[in-house]
């Protein structure tokens, strides 16, 4: 689209609205004395792609580098659009009304970016800015370097795309080539012929230059197989059209039927496959190390001007997806640019977490299964250990009752023999002993025998108790009261009381029964009399209609049994005959004295429930 020329009033106008933005930055340097400014000179307009990434880059990267802080102001001249001697003069004008001398404000540091205004500051450098250092930016070698000023050089390499192309198109023949007919525009085509003769021997090169975009278009829209479109510059077509380089590359890659590729910066969509492009932000990093040397007080003249290679190779996903280009084929360190996330890409923290948790899930239900399983076997080796020991347990209290069974019987058999034989005896030696009273003895003898009577008679009472206690008569249950109280008079010792009390006794009671209740509480009173210490003791004999309790209890010692539930051989022995006709025995042993209660059913029914209170 072609730019009339600016008339006086147009002019005018532009200058008087430059004016008008002048008192802002003046103000900024009036209200922060020590700051240091910095001007920077672009050689495109704001929108530009390298222009948007410099200018949010760079004040961030002078304000962190500089401790007294920085004012910065940014002037974009669109050459392309206005690049008419009147045009120049306006921008001349522009910068003298709002960078000339001003009451002690001093500009530090002017920066240019890009060949055109690297030009345009050769011209007017000591018009606008005579003393002040200069760190340019270009694309291209300038012609020749301004006093007191350093820079950096980026040029392109127009090859390294074709080598991105023949990557991703292995199959390619020809290369159509898309330049201007401007001057710039001529000398980018001419490095690019040159650095494209390397190639010619593998692919076929058409130079498409100087057309009118109409035509350019047709020419692209009808390309053969095998074939690629590579962008170098086109900021003037052959009508004499001007152009910004995003817009013509737009549509020069939207007219072509064949992947478009370039070297011109980009980071927004221009439809082109792909290219070896600058990293922008490298490019400003630079820009920004350079501006800091000068700034903290290196002349600029001492750093020498050096050359920059900051090229990535970038592709389009989108493109690549549009041509039907296996993104397999992207070289190794290529950037692609505008992929569709995938799900993966974005659901990558909250799929890996969820994997996480299952797997940690997964793993706990198995751990827990397979403990689950060992508990089962542990469960089924203790249930047979539990049926064994049950089966000893049933074995041993066999052996236990037949043992007492065994025991009774001696006692019994101990019992008549000392009734039948030995009492027998001792009272036919008492009798004879009497006869021999009835004789005429001495004196001396007389009363020897007498003597010796009396010992008879005491040793055969003596043997019939202890007949008694081996083997009491058949125990009724009167025949179990009058045993338990001639019991506790045989045992009674001095200084001790033993009372014996009974009541509600029942009419039936199995003699089994009524001989366990003997021998418990014999066993329990010669225990309290040997090892307690009493000085009262009581046997309680009560019944209900079910069961009888035996309660002996004194006012020892009384005594711990460590914890073991059966404690020693005489309340194991008590313990098992109590069990042996289905009764309970609890045992307490309160502050002082001792309390053995035994309970068991009238007729001798199944083992009750074994307990020992302590």
């Amino acid at each position: 689209m072609g730019v009339p020329s600016l008339g006086p009033r147009v002019r005018c106008w532009m200058l008087v609205a430059f004016a008008a933005a002048l008192l802002a930055p003046h103000a900024l340097a009036q209200d922060a004395p020590g700051r240091r400014q910095v001007v920077v000179l672009n050689s495109t307009r704001l929108d530009d792609q390298f222009s948007v990434t410099w200018s949010r880059e760079l004040p961030t990267l002078l304000g962190e580098g500089l401790s007294e802080g920085v004012d910065f102001y940014a002037e974009y001249f669109d050459f392309v659009r206005y690049g008419r001697p009147e045009h120049e003069n306006a921008y001349l004008d522009l910068l003298r009304l709002k960078y000339g001398e001003r009451r002690g404000t001093r500009v530090d540091l002017v920066i240019v970016i890009g060949a055109l205004a690297v030009d345009f500051m050769n011209r007017h450098r000591n018009d606008i800015f005579p003393d002040v250092p200069v760190v340019f930016y270009s694309l291209l070698p300038s012609p020749r370097r301004m006093a007191n000023s350093t820079g950096l050089l980026n040029p392109i390499h127009f090859g390294r795309s074709i080598d991105l192309a023949l990557a991703l198109q292995p199959d390619l023949k020809h290369v159509y080539v898309v330049t201007g007919r401007s001057a710039d525009d001529k000398r980018y085509e001419s490095q690019a012929r040159a650095e494209f003769r390397s190639f010619e021997r593998r692919l076929e090169f058409t130079y498409l230059s100087g057309l009118p975009m109409q035509d350019l278009e047709q020419r692209l829209g009808a390309l053969p197989p095998h074939s690629a479109v590579y962008y170098v510059v086109l900021r003037e077509d052959g009508a004499g059209e001007r152009f910004q380089v995003m817009d013509s590359l737009s549509r020069v890659a939207s007219a072509a039927n064949a992947p478009t590729y370039s070297w011109a910066d980009s980071a927004a969509p221009t439809g082109i496959v792909g290219g070896t492009r600058r990293n922008q932000l490298a490019q400003t990093e630079a820009i920004a190390t350079l501006a800091l040397r000068v700034l903290s007080g290196e002349r600029a003249d001492s750093i020498p001007v050096f050359t920059l290679n900051t090229d990535v190779e970038q592709v389009d996903w989108r493109q690549l997806s549009r041509w039907g280009i296996a993104e397999s084929r992207v070289p190794a360190g290529a950037e692609v640019l505008f992929r569709n996330p995938t799900a993966w890409d974005r659901y990558k923290r909250y799929i890996v977490g969820a994997v996480v948790i299952v797997f940690a899930q997964t793993a706990l239900i198995a751990g827990l299964l397979v403990q689950r399983l060992k508990r089962r076997r542990v469960e089924l080796a203790l249930r047979g250990s539990q049926s064994r020991l049950n089966d000893s347990y049933d074995r041993i209290r066999q052996l236990s009752r037949q043992l007492l069974l065994e025991q009774d019987a001696e006692r019994a058999r101990i019992s008549r023999e000392l009734h039948d034989d030995i009492n027998q005896q001792l009272a036919l030696l008492s009798i004879e002993l009497d006869g021999l009273r009835s004789d005429r003895l001495p004196e001396s003898s007389a009363t020897r025998v007498f003597e010796a009577m009396k010992t008879a008679q005491g040793i055969l009472k003596s043997v019939r108790e202890l007949s008694h206690r081996l083997h009491p008569p058949r125990l009724t249950p009167d025949g179990l009261v009058r045993s338990l109280g001639l019991l506790c008079r045989e045992l009674t010792p001095p200084r001790v009381s033993i009372a014996f009390r009974h009541s509600d006794t029942p009419a039936e009671l199995d003699q089994s029964v009524a001989l366990c209740l003997f021998r418990v509480a014999q066993e329990a009173l010669m225990n309290a009399i040997k090892h307690s210490g009493a000085r009262r003791i009581s046997v309680d004999l009560t019944s209900d209609p079910s069961s009888v309790a035996l309660t002996i209890a004194d006012d020892g010692r009384g005594f711990v049994v460590d914890g073991v539930p059966n404690g020693g051989l005489g309340l194991l022995s008590m313990r098992e005959r109590v069990e042996s006709v289905g009764g309970r025995l609890e045992l307490h042993t309160p502050e002082s004295g001792t309390c053995v209660r035994v309970t068991v059913p009238i007729h001798g029914e199944e083992p009750m429930p074994v307990e020992a209170a302590v």
